[in-house]
């Protein structure tokens, strides 16, 4: 749960994964990721056979079709959300979320309970992306640039005031906000990391919200890539430290703010980890860790030596992909893996009930995931989340028996159209690997032309959820085959490293041609009807492909 805008990161929705994205480096160490740097969509390079391109073509190949007949538009497919990334505030007594305000995305609130919706920001430009409460249950925070710049810069506003006007709690030209921490217990201040005093480093502030004042808490001694808190004291009392010479990562931490900082654990280049949480009596600490094993594990380390004290989690095939914490105690009550699915182990049997029951509540085939709660965790905005059709969201009320009434709908024009399921499949490449993939079929029965559509990064991957890319390819007559071919992230450390240097002609690229002759040979495909499209990575691929093998 993320300590910032308090949401369950295990499996957040498409839509609103896809609004947090140009904000990640916002909230990058709240998160627990490692801050990047976001950049513009690059072009994309595409090579698109002939193939079905309009209704008639469509009726006369297709004889299962498994989305829509009509031709759904591109604006329904690929228009901002009527609804997003919905935030209960902590006491539970607004709802804010995101929907468009004269076509650009705004911040709204509502009273629960009530229907005084309003727009509470009043941008007219980029939209916002990401909004979240402070702890005072009446300042809304939001991350926003000045026109692209991608300097983005902490903004709050009274939600509880009509006539209040933002303000900008990081107003230095230039600077950048990011590292955004809140805390229940300290509900008057937040910590930000902004880089004023030297563009190259983040040192953390802290923030009074109800004057707006800043104070530096810790400068960056140099290299220092993110800051983390021990939460009962809210004090820093972690830093992330990269190596330049060798690209290690080394996570440090200190016993209070006036004490030194030492050396906790360091994680060479090619292994992967970071800190997640300090344990509640400051003996040992919850990490992430490839240390000794093939994949991400949640761990415990001795807070003073390192040393690991125990495996909680771990799954041999992927990643650690999300923990779920008790707020105080910080006890583990879950955390999932995601190797083609979200799946979860739970450590607290109360909160494995409330999903089963959301779980029987969501539409068929749906994931389930927690958007936001209360402090008291007695009201839920959950979202459920499908792969033929929008998220849609819904109050889990516990005081009241657990029920679970709708509240809106991402998408609502998605809901006019029929579309195709999407389906996890493996594929075994040509030296035994198995590959993880989505396929999304235009025709159930019968070959199709084929869109191998390759995500970017590298050190990324594809995941099983509505995608407006490949539904509107389905709709218009052509397969969709998206691989998470090796070098892509969340299979552990060797899969990850399983592509360097494979660019171009080598393995990595390999497994995306073992994959369209699996689709072939499956019947999936038409051999003479195979197309490839990409963007970031994904266009490199693409003209790798055209240039290498022309013939595929």
């Amino acid at each position: 749960l993320c300590r910032a805008c308090r949401r369950d990161l295990c499996a957040e929705p498409a839509d609103a994964m896809l609004l947090h994205l140009p904000l990640i480096v916002g909230c990058a160490w709240t998160h627990r990721t490692l801050p990047i740097r976001t950049h513009a969509v690059s072009r994309s390079a595409t090579a698109v056979a002939d193939g079905a391109s309009n209704a008639a073509t469509r009726a006369a190949v297709r004889m299962a079709a498994t989305t829509s007949d009509a031709i759904i538009p591109k604006s329904v497919l690929f228009g901002n959300p009527e609804y997003a990334s919905p935030i209960i505030s902590p006491d539970g007594k607004l709802l804010a979320y995101l929907r468009p305000d004269e076509g650009v995305l705004n911040v709204w609130c509502r009273t629960v309970g009530a229907s005084d919706d309003r727009v509470i920001t009043k941008d007219r430009y980029r939209g916002i992306r990401q909004a979240f409460w402070a702890e005072d249950s009446k300042t809304l925070l939001y991350m926003q640039d000045d026109g692209g710049d991608e300097n983005f810069h902490l903004w709050g506003i009274d939600a509880t005031t009509p006539s209040s006007a933002a303000r900008d709690l990081t107003p230095f030209p230039g600077a950048k906000a990011q590292n955004v921490v809140t805390n229940k217990r300290f509900p008057d201040q937040l910590l930000v990391g902004i880089n004023k005093r030297d563009p190259t480093q983040f040192d953390m502030y802290r923030c009074t919200l109800a004057t707006g004042e800043l104070t530096l808490d810790t400068e960056n001694p140099g290299g220092v890539l993110g800051w983390g808190t021990e939460d009962e004291s809210f004090e820093v009392r972690e830093a992330i430290v990269m190596n330049p010479a060798d690209s290690s990562t080394t996570v440090r931490v200190r016993d209070s703010a006036g004490d030194e900082w030492r050396d906790l654990v360091t994680f060479p280049y090619g292994e992967e980890g970071n800190m997640v949480e300090f344990a509640r009596d400051g003996k040992s600490v919850l990490a992430l860790s490839t240390l000794g094993r093939e994949t991400q594990a949640l761990v415990r380390l001795d807070a003073t030596t390192g040393a690991e004290l125990e495996t909680i989690a771990y799954d041999p095939k992927s990643n650690t992909a999300g923990i779920l914490l008790d707020d105080d105690t910080k006890e583990v009550r879950a955390v999932s893996f995601n190797y083609a699915r979200t799946e979860r182990r739970f450590f607290d049997k109360e909160l494995e009930a409330d999903f089963r029951a959301l779980e029987a509540a969501a539409p068929g085939g749906a994931e389930v995931s927690i958007a936001s709660r209360t402090r008291d965790e007695q009201t839920w905005i959950v979202a459920f989340r499908r792969d033929d059709g929008p998220t849609e969201y819904a109050v889990y009320d516990k005081e009241a028996g657990g029920t679970v009434s709708p509240l809106f709908v991402s998408q609502p024009a998605l809901l006019e159209y029929k579309f195709a399921k999407m389906e996890d499949v493996r594929i075994t490449a040509r030296d035994g690997l198995e590959l993880v993939a989505y396929l999304t079929r235009a025709d159930s029965d019968a070959p199709t032309p084929l869109v191998l559509l390759v995500h970017g990064g590298p050190w990324a991957r594809d995941g099983w959820g509505f995608n407006a890319m490949a539904q509107w390819m389905a709709n218009r007559g052509y397969a969709v085959l998206q691989v998470n071919y090796r070098g892509s992230s969340g299979y552990g450390k060797s899969f990850l490293h399983k592509g360097d240097k494979q660019w171009g002609v080598g393995d990595m690229q390999h497994d995306l041609s073992d994959a369209v002759a699996w689709a072939v040979k499956e019947g999936i495909a038409r051999e003479d009807r195979v197309c490839i499209f990409g963007g970031s990575y994904g266009g490199d691929a693409t003209l790798a492909r055209m240039t290498f093998t022309p013939a595929l």
